[in-house]
């Protein structure tokens, strides 16, 4: 996230193979997290070297781990603490690895599939800097003692240019702004989440996203043993939408009711009718940790297949905008030379 102090994934994906493969080998946790310092990925070391300080004090990793909590997802810090209270942390971190390499692996599709309709769009931004830059260099015409002007906007020449390229950069800045300012600035910050979930192929995507993650938290929550108000509340915040977040109150209130969590999820109204009936039959024959395991595999092909159409979609959509840009400066240009052949 921009300007978030977290850890990269690659970084949380090296951390959990070294910790859970040293724990396994008998190594304890003071003298892996200061192996970390000396010999972990560089964004680790600073914060292992500060955790390894606390352990070697006698302080335990929750501890160490809340206050290094702005660098670690609220995922690994709690599964960290209940792997800790119940003696399994080798399997905890090999679980959360997995986890983490499954949101790189997603993340790094959704890069590849619309790298190709951003560079077209920024091929095509450049293409016309370069003919507004190239304009400013030809003859004036006699008629006006100005540089041909084809697109009828004043801009020729570095000048030009330049400002075609600031006036670009400010909308895009403009999109970035009105994004972050809606959500971080509303005090309602779940709202704009919920509203792009109901925008089609945008929606679909990040909902599957957010289920592929709410299933494997859940999953790996309820197996630790931890209260269900606890376990889901972690869930949803794991989700990294805030639509979901939000809900969080409501249905950590609806369990805490004595409510079952079919029921609990059903008050957040952001889970598919499906999602809702296959869990309240896992919860009848108690099968919850499986069938949570064969949703999230379910979800997670479910959310490659959307990214898949989003970003055609998104390419197309690119396509589009430069083509009806296109159309428009070449009915400028006629325009403009017919007024120019007239004068003459």
């Amino acid at each position: 996230m921009l300007f978030s102090k977290r850890l990269p994934l690659s970084s949380l994906i090296l951390l959990c193979h070294t910790l859970r493969h040293n724990l396994s080998a008998g190594l304890s946790l003071a003298r892996v997290f200061r192996q970390q310092a000396d010999r972990g990925p560089l964004p680790v070391r600073p914060i292992a070297a500060r955790i390894g300080t606390k352990l070697e004090k006698g302080n335990d990793l929750e501890s160490a781990l809340q206050a290094e909590e702005q660098f670690f997802p609220p995922l690994f810090v709690s599964m960290a603490t209940v792997g800790e209270e119940s003696g399994s942390l080798p399997e905890v971190f090999t679980e959360l690895e997995k986890f983490y390499s499954l949101q790189q692996r997603l993340k790094r599709q959704f890069i590849s599939q619309i790298t190709w309709p951003v560079l077209s769009l920024t091929l095509a931004v450049t293409i016309l800097t370069l003919l507004i830059f190239i304009i400013g260099f030809l003859p004036p015409l006699p008629t006006t003692g100005k540089p041909f002007d084809p697109l009828g906007f004043g801009l020729y020449g570095p000048e030009g240019a330049v400002i075609f390229l600031t006036l670009v950069f400010l909308f895009l800045l403009l999109l970035a702004g009105t994004y972050y300012g809606a959500k971080h600035l509303i005090r309602q910050k779940g709202a704009v989440d919920e509203f792009l979930l109901r925008i089609p192929v945008l929606g679909p995507t990040l909902r599957s996203f957010a289920l592929t993650r709410f299933c494997i938290s859940l999953r790996l929550t309820t197996e630790t043993g931890m209260p269900i108000t606890r376990a889901v509340d972690l869930s949803l915040r794991a989700t990294d939408n805030d639509a979901f977040v939000a809900a969080s109150e409501t249905v950590r209130d609806a369990l805490s009711e004595g409510e079952e969590l079919t029921a609990a999820l059903r008050k957040a109204r952001l889970f598919p009718i499906d999602f809702e009936n296959i869990l309240a039959t896992a919860e009848e024959s108690g099968r919850i940790s499986q069938v949570l395991q064969h949703q999230a595999q379910y979800y997670e092909e479910e959310s490659a297949r959307r990214l898949t159409i989003l970003t055609r979609v998104t390419g197309w959509g690119v396509y589009l905008i430069m083509a009806i840009i296109l159309v428009f400066l070449i009915i400028r240009m006629w325009l403009n030379v017919l007024s120019t052949a007239y004068q003459a």
